[in-house]
């Protein structure tokens, strides 16, 4: 019973992302058009801004849909990492968006344009609701998923971002202060570009395989030699799978004294790195104290020792 509803859940969740990824590109649709029509900077920023969020709710909802196929021969752990990958994409276009808005914002301040305030105010109001409307859709989802959790905090950004474009056209409505519609579309770009440079450092940390944040290697190598058996820990590679799944594998010299003891040892070692250290894939190897295991890793021929 709890199976089916674990699957009955997840084809909500997807509905709600569909709906949300409606919402977004009807709005993209709509600020485009009144962007183009008022001549405002700022509401085609926003435009743009809605546009890539599409792009990143797809992302997630396909990478939803990849991330539950089985692992095979040829991807053994499975394709979690497609989200990865495809958010990686997402946030160089949004980069090259943000560089582009910024351009297009100084260009302004120099030739200011005219704008039809009352189109500003009135779509980025409709913006600001729909904003808040795909927040609302994604917060129930993003308990306990990152990605999803990103999306929602993504969204709660974008409702302040309308706020400004809001700001911009009373502005103009009156005091005739047309400046500030690039004044406001550099806060919005600078808010992407510092967005996404963020998000593509943490991206780029898991494809290169990087160790979790959170986790001190030599309090983790600390706390496995403290088990008693245990006289060595080397050869250690510790990465994340994805945002959520880390991954270990160590090689561990046991004192000859406990060797018969191993199986309790590697018990006892996962139960510590899944209590302490959140990882619970785990390869360990046992070795002797004799054994002349450490061996330069070809070609830069490092050591793990």
């Amino acid at each position: 019973m709890a199976h089916d509803h674990s699957h009955g859940s997840e084809y909500l969740s997807d509905r709600r992302l569909i709906i949300a990824v409606a919402l977004n590109l009807l709005l993209t649709v709509v600020e485009a058009v009144a962007g183009l029509l008022a001549g405002s900077l700022a509401l085609l920023a926003d435009a743009l801004h809605n546009f890539n969020d599409c792009g990143s709710l797809i992302i997630a909802l396909i990478a939803r849909r990849i991330g539950r196929r089985p692992s095979d021969d040829r991807r053994t752990f499975g394709y979690r990492r497609a989200e990865i990958i495809g958010a990686l994409i997402n946030l160089t276009i949004l980069v090259v968006i943000g560089l582009f808005l910024i351009y297009e914002a100084i260009a302004r301040v120099f030739d200011p344009q005219q704008i039809d305030g009352w189109i500003v105010v009135v779509v980025a109001a409709v913006a600001l609701v729909v904003d808040v409307a795909t927040a609302a859709l994604l917060l129930a989802m993003s308990r306990g998923n990152l990605n999803l959790r990103a999306a929602y905090l993504h969204n709660l950004g974008d409702a302040f971002s309308s706020v400004g474009v809001i700001v911009a056209g009373v502005m103009i409505l009156g005091f005739g202060v047309y400046w500030v519609d690039a004044g406001v579309t550099l806060i919005i770009a600078g808010y992407i570009l510092w967005q996404s440079l963020t998000m593509m450092r943490r991206s780029i940390h898991i494809l290169m395989e990087g160790a979790p944040a959170d986790v001190d290697a030599n309090k983790l190598v600390a706390e496995l030699q403290s088990i008693p058996g245990v006289l060595e820990i080397h050869h250690l590679h510790l990465w994340e799978l994805d945002e959520v799944e880390r991954a270990l594998e160590a090689h561990v010299v046991v004192d000859e004294a406990h060797l018969g003891r191993w199986a309790e040892i590697k018990r006892e070692i996962k139960a510590r790195l899944g209590e302490q250290f959140q990882i619970h894939h785990s390869t360990v190897e046992f070795e002797s104290p004799d054994e002349d295991a450490c061996q330069p890793c070809p070609p830069a021929g490092r050591h793990h020792c």
